[in-house]
């Protein structure tokens, strides 16, 4: 059972969500005190918590895989948001499948669809590439290269960098800065590179933030003006 959580405001989540993680025999947690306070403030008695993390998913993915083939009901959460994408629990799925085992996943929090209608940018046909490659190489010809409307996780401290990259490669590109999204300080601004690269420019930025950017200029449309 894949059990998405808010994003960020602990009231998003879902009546089918809050059943589920009451009814489970075990719950796989990203984050065992993070899935506590979501609990706790729901008032859902749940069975047992496990440890279920990027740094022990392939240990403890057989362990819950006997549990799931011995009858048991297991739950998967992650911290915030959909479980598997950019968040543990690949492994996990992936072995359930292989043994036959079935899986169900509930719909729930993203901030990936919440990101890409707030930017305003063009949302038919739209890339998301988790987050962003480290190495500023990668990064750049990534951005460069995206023929749709490009969905990104990025770090606070790498922000400034990437849009200074973006505003250099084509300060009038559009892109929309969202951070903290649900939360107390949710904030989405809005324009070009290179008025969001002044923006952030020397500032410290904290948060979880996501980066919608339009697709690239085609070739040699920003030499012709168009």
């Amino acid at each position: 059972m894949v059990c998405p959580t808010p994003i960020g405001n602990l009231e998003d989540v879902t009546l089918r969500v809050l059943r589920m993680l009451g009814s489970a025999d075990v719950l796989a947690c990203e984050d065992t005190r993070r899935t506590r306070v979501l609990l706790e403030r729901h008032g859902v008695e749940a069975g047992e918590l496990v440890s279920y993390h990027e740094h022990n998913e392939r240990r403890r993915a057989p362990e819950l895989l006997a549990r799931v083939q011995a009858g048991e009901v297991v739950a998967l959460v992650s911290d915030a948001g959909m479980p598997v994408v950019s968040d543990p629990g690949f492994v996990l799925v992936r072995d359930c499948l292989q043994a036959g085992e079935k899986v169900e996943v509930l719909p729930g929090a993203s901030s990936v669809p919440v990101a890409l209608v707030a930017s305003g940018l063009p949302p038919a046909r739209y890339l998301f590439t988790g987050f962003l490659p480290r190495k500023r190489a990668e990064r750049a010809r990534l951005l460069a290269g995206a023929p749709e409307t490009l969905v990104a996780f990025e770090s606070p401290g790498r922000l400034g960098a990437t849009l200074e990259m973006l505003a250099a490669e084509d300060p009038e590109r559009r892109v929309a800065v969202c951070r903290e999204l649900t939360k107390l300080h949710e904030e989405v601004l809005r324009g070009t590179a290179a008025e969001l690269a002044e923006h952030f420019r020397g500032r410290r930025t904290r948060g979880e933030i996501v980066l919608v950017v339009a697709a690239a200029a085609a070739p040699g449309a920003r030499s012709s003006g168009a």
